[in-house]
């Protein structure tokens, strides 16, 4: 009963016959002497069969198992669901992205020498198992037969500093939640730890927020702080995005609108498709682990599994791009990503104004922005916390929020594509954050984020003007959006958005020692001669 019931919250169909074998603790050996564990679900009469790989540093029991094991296997695909380097019983230490491209290999190489494996892999999962999805798939020979990659990305330093900036609410709160998981009773819900997490974001240093969530230090928090600044080459081994276009493996992906990853999932689907590789594609209204996300990624990962290791292709009948188009509430299906737009510019106006062209002239807007109090965050695409869609009236409110309002839309405004904005500023510190996000402003006058972004300036990036300007490309999320008639567009730019980035001090000073900081005036532009806007993909059907 428990199996059906789990069927149809996943919107699966209902299997009959005998429950999968379960052969758990698998001993697989490693180059460099290191066993990992892992746990075999064979439909039952399995002799030898495509396996679909799944590397996990997530422990290879309760939802991980039930979902992937269990679920693939009782559909018919016989499944491996492995611990990962130093995590639940696998030797080794855990330092997450290192050594999962020799592990994986060694790993698929053992699977293929089995008397139950035809010889044919896939593999599945979403957030860091699609990391060791990209750390295998573009390297194993023969190749995959197919990639699922949920929530993930061919390289993940662009999420640990998007635009050049520590991502402090996803950094810590990942760093707490996996020196602790393996303790006892760490799966069940703790407010009690969730508000400890919540008050180390703004440790100083930032370094030291493991200690002051978890009593422990760990190593993933030190190395993300000790490596946040330009041009280091220490995560290296984990980025595959130059293997890209060279990956010639059928790929299925599935990502959520206010999904950490969404950008740079986009990135890598553009890049397979403009190299001819026919990628799939789902984008829903989720963020990275919501529970709604699980049956339809689920379902995604499975019908396509079926379909290149089991021959069953009923699921392929589709679209390659399919999006849920937000604001609309309905799903729309497209050939390409992304689909076909006219670049609409929004200028910033003076006494926040939004239009079509820019005012001149203008005299630049200032506000102050303050590390000691920095701006802070409302929603977005986090992985703990208050997510998604929330109202930002009160930190509109604020005089460290420039805030640029549109007049009300004559009749629904679809946005659907890649958005950017580019802001003329000029700081009193040089070293500065340049935030900018877009909101939709109801008739009732409540402001909720649709997509942002950011971008850190220091001196001498970008090159000033000789008046000391600064012009700041800041690349925003995708989206779907549908802003209704009535509505009205709004933008924010402020300098920062704590706790999910982290504070700008003002000094440079590294983020591993950075304790005190220095209030920074900003002043933007937005006359003609430095118009200041935001470039919205406007599609009309």
């Amino acid at each position: 009963m428990l199996d059906r019931l789990v069927d149809k919250l996943l919107g699966l169909p209902r299997t009959e016959g005998p429950k999968p074998v379960v052969t758990r603790d698998l001993a697989v050996p490693m180059p460099d002497g290191v066993t990992l564990l892992a746990d075999r679900y064979a439909p039952a009469g399995t002799t030898s069969a495509p396996v679909v790989l799944i590397r996990t540093p997530y422990g290879r029991k309760g939802l991980a198992s039930k979902l992937f094991g269990e679920t693939f296997a009782r559909h018919g695909l016989q499944t491996v669901v492995q611990s990962t380097r130093g995590s639940f019983g696998s030797g080794g230490e855990f330092r997450p992205f290192h050594l999962e491209r020799e592990d994986g290999l060694a790993t698929a190489e053992w699977l293929r020498a089995q008397p139950w494996c035809d010889g044919n892999l896939g593999m599945a999962g979403a957030s860091y198992l699609g990391h060791t999805q990209w750390a295998v798939g573009p390297y194993l020979d023969p190749p995959l037969a197919a990639m699922c990659l949920g929530v993930t990305a061919s390289e993940f330093v662009s999420t640990f500093y998007p635009g050049g900036v520590l991502a402090a609410d996803n950094m810590v709160s990942w760093s707490a939640m996996i020196g602790r998981q393996e303790e006892r009773f760490a799966a069940l819900p703790n407010p009690l730890q969730t508000r400890k997490t919540r008050r180390a974001m703004a440790h100083l240093p930032i370094s030291g927020a493991d200690v002051a969530a978890i009593g422990k230090p760990v190593r993933f928090l030190q190395d993300v702080t000790e490596h946040a600044v330009p041009g280091d080459e220490f995560w290296a081994m984990s980025d595959h995005s130059a293997e890209v276009v060279r990956l010639d493996v059928p790929v299925s992906m599935v990502t959520g609108w206010y999904d950490l990853f969404i950008g740079s999932q986009l990135r890598d689907f553009r890049l397979l498709a403009d190299a001819g590789k026919a990628p799939r594609l789902t984008v829903g209204p989720w963020a990275h682990g919501e529970p709604a996300s699980m049956g339809p990624m689920i379902r995604d990962q499975l019908g396509f599994l079926r379909a290149h290791l089991l021959g069953d292709r009923t699921q392929l009948q589709r679209a390659p791009v399919r999006l849920f188009l937000q604001g609309a509430g309905t799903w729309l299906d497209f050939e390409s990503w992304p689909p076909p737009s006219k670049a609409t510019e929004a200028h910033l106006r003076p006494i926040g104004g939004l239009g079509e062209v820019a005012t001149d002239p203008a005299l630049p807007t200032p506000f102050t922005y303050d590390p000691a109090d920095p701006t802070p965050a409302v929603g977005g695409p986090l992985l703990t916390g208050e997510w998604k869609q929330r109202d930002n009236q009160e930190v509109e409110a604020r005089p460290d929020v420039l805030v640029f309002t549109g007049e009300p839309l004559p009749s629904d405004l679809d946005v659907i594509g890649e958005v950017s904005a580019t802001v003329h500023v000029r700081t009193e510190l040089g070293h500065a954050d340049v935030y900018v996000r877009l909101c939709d402003v109801d008739t009732g006058g409540i402001s909720r984020n649709v997509t942002d972004g950011i971008l850190r300036l220091r001196p001498g990036f970008p090159s000033a003007d000789a008046d000391g300007v600064v012009t700041a490309e800041v690349t925003l999320d995708p989206t779907a959006y549908r802003f209704r008639r009535g509505h009205r567009l709004r933008v924010q730019v402020a300098g920062g958005a704590f706790p999910r980035f982290a504070r700008n001090h003002g000094t440079g000073e590294p983020a591993t020692s950075a304790v005190t900081g220095k209030p920074n005036r900003f002043e933007v532009f937005h006359d003609a001669a430095r118009p200041s806007r935001i470039t919205l993909p406007v599609f009309s059907s």
